[in-house]
């Protein structure tokens, strides 16, 4: 039977009338008089494509209908997610135009600035704008120095205020890396010393991070401790390769670059894993502190954790209302997972 008239006899004696695929199935099969014994694996193929066609044509009309108003749906988030961006900017720049005078002003307002826009809008153009204006103002001297502390102020305050966690701390990383390769490849000459100012100053933010996290750990209240404790083990384990996580972003970023840039690349990092001592020592400490402050409560997390719940902050959250609550403690819990996230696994 040639695969032209298979198709049409099973499309002939394929009834939707039948409540189940199986009895549809049947009645078309027997109805076409095929003689499964004698197809060959091409007719074969025809004949399960074709009711698959038939059965699931009415299914693939509604997806194809729904996929393009997840497309057009996307194209408006896109749209939207631009023009607040887009405000967000002249709001910004409205604001500094009225403390142009003031530069302790616009150093804050430059800091509200970083948390509040689309990090990763604007991240690129600061270290491209960093670099560039370092190598205009001292074109042929040490321009090292400069260079680490502007990424150093960049990376924390980018890293600080937000979620600790693994994915946005090596995007924030990746980032700031891939602008600083993309200007060392107009300045292939200066690579080792712009790209080396670079990673000191990305080290040196990540250490400043965690330091801070670990100060504020001494304030944290027991219902956050309760959370911190749900990953206790995690957060431990984690702490202890903070080294690898930074290791990793310049070996992926070293891997899509041209090979002198990659080569330049892995030999800072190579030469950058003996100076790493300050960031596996400040990660250490960390663990230590969450070991020595609540491995007791954990070992009672669950009788505290009533007495908690049973408490004035407790009885005042609930008044704001039980969704509110619940999307306060998931927002907390995000925050305090971030000594556990900040860190990859070796």
């Amino acid at each position: 039977m040639s695969g032209n008239r298979l198709q049409e006899n099973l499309k002939e004696n394929y009834s939707k009338r039948f409540k189940s695929i199986g009895r549809r199935v049947e009645t078309a099969i027997s109805g076409s008089k095929i003689d499964a014994n004698s197809l060959t694996l091409q007719e074969m193929r025809e004949l399960a494509n074709t009711i698959i066609d038939l059965e699931t044509k009415m299914l693939q009309e509604d997806l194809e209908a729904l996929l393009i108003q997840k497309e057009t749906i996307e194209r408006a988030l896109e749209k939207k997610s631009e023009e607040l961006q887009n405000t967000k900017y002249e709001i910004f720049n409205a604001l500094e135009d009225e403390f142009i005078e003031s530069t302790p002003a616009l150093s804050k307002l430059h800091q509200i600035k970083l948390q509040s826009i689309d990090l990763y809008d604007i991240l690129s153009e600061m270290v491209e704008s960093t670099i560039i204006t370092a190598l205009e103002k001292d074109s042929e001297g040490d321009i090292s120095e400069s260079i680490t502390e502007v990424i150093k102020e960049i990376t924390y305050e980018s890293i600080k205020e937000g979620s600790l966690n693994t994915i946005r701390v090596r995007k924030i990383l990746s980032t700031i890396l891939i602008n600083a390769i993309d200007v060392v490849e107009a300045t292939p000459t200066r690579a080792e010393q712009i790209l080396g100012a670079v990673l000191k100053g990305m080290r040196s933010g990540l250490i400043k991070s965690i330091n801070r996290f670990k100060k504020r750990l001494e304030f944290m209240p027991i219902e956050a401790k309760h959370i911190l404790i749900e990953d206790y083990d995690t957060i431990i384990s984690d702490l202890n390769q903070t080294d690898t996580l930074f290791s990793q972003v310049v070996v992926t970023q070293a891997g899509e670059t041209s090979q002198t840039i990659r080569k330049v690349l892995l030999d800072l990092n190579k030469a950058m894993s003996y100076d790493l001592e300050e960031l596996v020592h400040i990660s250490k400490e960390t663990a230590d502190v969450i070991k020595d402050r609540f491995s007791d409560f954990a070992k009672n997390a669950v009788k505290k954790a009533d007495i908690a719940l049973k408490s004035q902050k407790a009885k005042e959250a609930k008044r704001m209302g039980i969704q509110a609550f619940g999307v306060a403690k998931d927002a907390l819990g995000t925050a305090l997972k971030s000594a556990k996230d900040a860190m990859d696994k070796k």
